[in-house]
């Protein structure tokens, strides 16, 4: 280009900051200037006036303190503006993750509801920003140096070493400082004691780098030393420590090749009693998660002298194992390999060979299993709250980014099928938080012995559903919130695959959904409909106390009806051929869990400082089919012939 006086030619101009130059008639660049022989890279203020550009030096190298710029000059070359490293002015600004406390509605109006405490909206607040300013950034950090296995050291000898990086390390610290198990047994705010915790997890888990993997089996293993009472004081202590130094986590060491959900038949691990009382593990571990706590619980079959142990439940008891001995080196362990698996690649999951482990004895002989059941309250409550708060993190980023990206001449925010795809996100987050929740108020209510029977019911029927619906939920949900970043979303180092490929887990730890779903029967059955009874009660109570409201009638009307079908199809399941009950399992659970998350949406909108946003989240989630198991009854999906012509379509053609 040429200029009106001197002899300056500009050969290239980069934009220095990332604003949009169409926002403003100012902006700062960087400019590369040629005077004669030589070339100056400076700084100018692009000024536009209409079709004609000025540009204010804001460096002495140069005596003109302003330079016009005409048409390019016919005979003078103009690079293009993608040449060589010029890639162009435009950046993306990606979304900010803000203090997720004070950005989360729902989180805050529930506290202010149920739990009006100072202190816990002051502990929040300071523990949000700690996520911004601290956590984020060491949880991305354990994504980006997963865990190792060092077998040998530098002289050949065995140490079956996990090494993490020093962010996990941090994360522990932090996860002790903060309470996130401590707070759950230190039951400052009674009832609520667990909500308390589990808001703090629920902030946590997506900036965590999956710490809350080993906070949960910690906080599993603390309620079975509790609950059973017996003297290992020091592991719970250090299990529920505040002290940093001090704090232990817990592995939960129980699937072995035969089996995870089905421990009864697929565990082969023995104990041997030893003469001090204390036992000897011998067996293989398939699945190990968090292998680098300091201690685990672990099912085994104890042995007689003549080396026989009991088949099935009965022969299994529960085990207390530190992983390392006095000399810092492994308890009986050898590391066979580690996991390389879809997600959750911060968290060293390993096989493990137990070969003279040293354990306690925890339980009563052949009470393993029982005992165990304290333990899986706690860890799928953790993985509920731990899906919804995934959920809540992708809402959060993608609600920020349709604030920043434009695309067809508008902001996302600005097209409305947009809008309308990440309000529906919304509304299942808004579900599942208040599911999870309530079943985390209602652990804290039977661990403080203020529950009623219907609380100690619903807490049993509704923390396998609440588990097996929210991480469903969390999978379509964080799938469908990458989409909205389009080809971002499914690039690495943006951070957000990682969020797709660990919320995946989610539905397969701690039992499957049709494991769960069949969880749901049991309970079901060994209640004598006890459960369901109880269910149907605080259901139809929620939705009495919401009649008064205009707003919220359809909704009602909806809940109702659905309830009453659900009511109907319980009352002749049990007349109907065996088998029907098993096949219509998976979407049992789905119906309780609908029409209780309407209920829980209702009833939060009834409530007095409740808002029209509220209202409409209920609305919308009851527009849906809330009982999909009484529209599939009436499909013949649960017929007799159903079973034999789902077996012939899914082996259709296949050879013997």
């Amino acid at each position: 280009m040429r200029r009106t006086r001197g002899c300056v030619h500009f050969e290239r101009i980069d934009s220095l900051n990332e604003s949009d130059p169409s926002r403003s008639s100012s902006r700062f660049v960087c400019a590369v200037l040629r005077r004669g022989t030589r070339r100056i890279v400076m700084a100018v203020q692009v000024c536009c006036r209409g079709q004609r550009l000025t540009l204010r030096m804001l460096s002495r190298s140069v005596s003109h303190s302003s330079v016009s710029i005409s048409e390019p000059d016919s005979h003078t070359h103009t690079p293009a503006p993608f040449s060589r490293s010029a890639i162009g002015t435009f950046f993306q600004e990606r979304p900010l993750l803000t203090n997720p406390f004070t950005q989360d509605a729902l989180l805050r109006a529930y506290l202010q509801r149920h739990l009006p405490d100072q202190q816990v909206q002051r502990d929040l607040l300071l523990f949000g920003e700690r996520l911004v300013s601290e956590i984020e950034a060491l949880g991305r950090q354990c994504e980006l140096s997963p865990p190792v296995l060092q077998r040998y050291d530098a002289w050949g000898r065995r140490v079956d070493r996990i090494l993490t990086c020093d962010a996990w390390t941090r994360l522990k610290h932090i996860s002790a400082q903060e309470g996130l198990v401590a707070a759950g047994y230190e039951r400052t705010y009674g009832d609520w004691s667990r909500v308390y915790q589990m808001s703090k997890i629920y902030l946590f888990a997506p900036s965590a780098g999956l710490y809350t993997c080993p906070l949960a089996m910690t906080d599993g293993a603390a309620k079975v030393i509790e609950s059973l009472g017996v003297p290992v004081r020091e592991a719970f202590e250090r299990l529920t420590t505040r002290d940093e130094k001090r704090f232990w986590t817990s592995g939960q060491w129980m699937t072995e090749r035969r089996g995870g959900s089905d421990v009864s038949s697929g565990t082969e691990t023995v104990a041997r009693r030893q003469q001090d009382g204390w036992f000897k593990l011998y067996g293989f571990k398939w699945f190990t998660s968090a292998t680098d706590a300091d201690m685990t619980l672990t099912l085994a079959r104890i042995t007689d002298r003549h080396g026989r142990s009991t088949a099935g439940s009965s022969g299994l008891s529960l085990f207390l194992a530190e992983a390392w001995d006095s000399d810092g080196l492994c308890n009986g362990i050898e590391v066979q390999r580690l996991k390389d698996k879809l997600g959750t690649r911060q968290v060293p999951t390993a096989e493990l060979l137990l070969d003279g482990m040293s354990a306690q004895l925890l339980s009563e002989e052949g009470r393993g299993v029982a005992s165990i059941a304290n333990m899986l309250t706690i860890t799928r409550i953790h993985n509920t709250v731990c899906a919804v708060g995934a959920m809540r993190r992708i809402t959060h980023l993608c609600r920020e980014y349709a604030r920043k990206r434009a695309a067809f001449r508008k902001l996302l925010k600005d097209h409305a099928l947009h809008v309308q795809t990440l309000s529906r996100l919304e509304v299942e987050t808004r579900a599942a938080f208040l599911f999870a929740m309530e079943v985390c108020r209602l652990l804290g209510r039977e661990e403080n012995r203020s529950a009623s029977d219907r609380d100690t019911l619903l807490l049993r029927l509704l923390t396998p559903i609440a588990k097996l619906y929210t991480a469903s939920q969390a999978v379509s949900v964080v799938s469908e919130g990458l989409e909205s970043f389009g080809g971002q979303g499914y690039i690495e180092d943006t951070g957000l695959p990682s969020m797709l490929r660990d919320a995946q887990v989610l539905s397969i730890w701690e039992g499957t959904t049709n494991v769960l779903s069949l969880d749901v029967l049991r309970s079901i059955a060994k209640s004598s409909g006890s459960v369901l009874q109880a269910f149907f009660t605080d259901v139809t109570e929620r939705l009495l106390a919401a009649e008064a409201s205009a707003a919220l009638r359809p909704a009602v009307a909806s809940l109702r009806t659905s309830l009453s079908a659900l009511k109907r199809f319980a009352q002749t399941a049990a007349a109907r051929p065996a088998g029907t009950l098993e096949l219509s399992a998976r979407d049992l659970a789905y119906s309780l869990a609908r029409i209780y998350m309407g209920a829980l949406l209702v009833d939060h909108a009834t409530w007095e400082n409740a808002t029209h946003t509220d209202i409409y989240a209920a609305l919308r989630w009851c527009d849906q089919d809330l009982c999909p198991v009484v529209s599939r009854d009436a499909a013949g999906c649960y017929d007799p012939q159903t079973a034999a012509m789902d077996t012939a379509l899914v082996y259709d053609g296949l050879q013997p």
